[in-house]
């Protein structure tokens, strides 16, 4: 039996697992972070100074500082730390600055036609 699910990567809970709390909220914080997902921006290089629970970015190439070595991820600032996730193909987000919802195709955030401001 795989230990996550295939499309979310959420974590199993597996047999004789001792403490399943954790991974139990383990997918919770991984579920509260990409479902209805909201990006502040897309192409991110350099990790804000100061950023609130939940906010997440799209990062980009080359990202440098807490960010480093995370390329074309999504981070998000979730308990006083930096949370990285690897975008699917087809998962979509609406980018706050673009003020527009984007669809990821595998390589690139990209406009979903119709949906700009």
């Amino acid at each position: 039996m795989p230990d996550h699910t295939p499309n979310l990567e959420l974590p199993f809970i597996m047999p004789a697992q001792a403490q399943k709390h954790v991974t139990h909220n383990e997918a919770i914080e991984l579920l509260d972070m990409i479902v209805q997902l909201a990006l502040e921006s897309t192409g991110a290089a350099t990790p804000p100074t100061s950023a609130m629970e939940g906010q997440a970015w799209a990062l980009g190439a080359s990202p440098s500082g807490g960010w480093a070595g995370q390329a074309g991820k999504i981070a998000a600032w979730r308990g006083g730390g930096w949370l990285f996730v690897t975008p699917r193909e087809g998962w979509m987000a609406w980018v706050k600055d673009d003020a527009e919802l984007q669809v990821y195709t595998g390589s690139a955030w990209v406009t979903l036609a119709g949906t700009g401001a």
